[in-house]
């Protein structure tokens, strides 16, 4: 009997694997007859039957003639292709936001979904150099824990969401710690690092906790110590609800500053990169301008907006608001002054 389980679930195995399940071929590997491969196949196809009635499974086994073989169907969904992997493989290379350890943990199971062997192979050839030459960031481990910890106390579709007391390092260089409590709001990453996306509360008049800022702050999580949950929650208006997309839509870097209706001029030859950077710009409006100078128009959170616009040089030329035109021209002169 236990030789029989061992059996059909090996089967099942290949055959989630995109693999192609022969009969007399398997006979001779387990040692039984045809006729017992086939009640085993029989018995797949029977609890799939029963997946998809009450799962919505869309697999299914059935023979397929031109390969000698039954196979398993509606596996296209969760599946990712051979060129899907290789640009996720890429990406998370790019990153470099996990450890060595943690890449090659991860893309050794991505690439194991590749289908057939010789593509598992290809594509571990195509990214081996880079795997090699990985040069991991120094902000250690995401994936042990903490990561997945304090995703758990946003509660996406809670009417409260749980408060976080925590003791926050600023600098690389310092070794001294701050303290806040903060609303948990999103989980972001940006330039090899990951984030919490945070509004810092206090407490009003009557005890109760309210947000500190009119914006919510950035941490780098590799920078949180120490962290907990407080018994106090905060309540959330519908209206005031985070909007993971719109936020990223509108920063650039993982710096703050108020939000804006930001205006420049583009005098570069590669409008394309400058939208592709500001996606709440009025792409469609400002590509029927016969440039350059493109005059763009994007609402941003300010300070983020402005050190990206610093390395674009003398291609940009800020327009308005009046605040933004001074604090650029602040900031250019503080860079000037170190070179004096």
């Amino acid at each position: 009997m236990g030789n029989k389980i061992y059996r059909i679930l090996d089967l099942y195995i290949k055959l989630s694997e995109g693999k192609i399940v022969n009969k007399a071929e398997s006979a001779v590997d387990y040692g039984v007859s045809e006729r017992s491969i086939q009640r085993d196949i029989e018995d797949i196809k029977e609890f799939l039957e029963e997946r998809r009635i009450t799962d919505a499974d869309m697999r299914e086994v059935g023979y397929e003639k031109e390969k000698k073989g039954h196979a398993m169907n509606g596996l296209e969904d969760t599946l990712l292709s051979n060129s899907e992997i290789l640009a996720v493989s890429k990406i998370l290379l790019e990153s470099r936001a996990f450890t060595k350890e943690e890449i090659d943990s991860i893309l050794r199971r991505i690439v194991n979904g590749c289908v057939p062997k010789e593509s598992m192979d290809l594509v571990n050839k195509l990214i081996g150099n880079e795997k090699l030459h990985y040069e991991e960031a120094s902000h250690g481990s995401y994936i042990d824990g903490k990561l997945w910890n304090i995703a758990q106390e946003i509660g996406p579709g809670l009417e409260k969401n749980n408060l976080l007391e925590m003791t926050y390092q600023k600098q690389d260089i310092s070794t001294d710690v701050v303290k806040y409590v903060v609303q948990p709001l999103a989980i972001l990453f940006s330039e090899y690092y990951f984030y919490l996306n945070a509004n810092i509360v206090e407490k009003n008049e009557r005890g109760t906790y309210v947000p500190k800022y009119k914006y919510p702050a950035v941490f780098r999580i590799d920078r949180i110590k120490e962290y907990r949950r407080i018994e106090e929650k905060i309540k959330i208006k519908d209206s005031d609800r985070f909007e993971e997309g719109e936020f990223r839509k509108q920063i650039q870097f993982m710096y703050m500053g108020e939000r804006i209706k930001l205006k420049f001029k583009y005098t570069g030859k590669s409008i394309d990169s400058v939208l592709d950077r500001l996606p709440t710009a009025d792409r469609e409006t400002i590509l029927t301008e016969q440039g350059p100078p493109w005059l763009v128009e994007a609402e941003v959170y300010k300070r983020g907006a402005l050190m990206w616009l610093l390395t674009q040089g003398t291609m940009v030329e800020v327009v308005g608001p009046p605040s933004a035109r001074q604090e650029m021209k602040t900031m250019l002169q503080e860079m000037l002054a170190k070179y004096e």
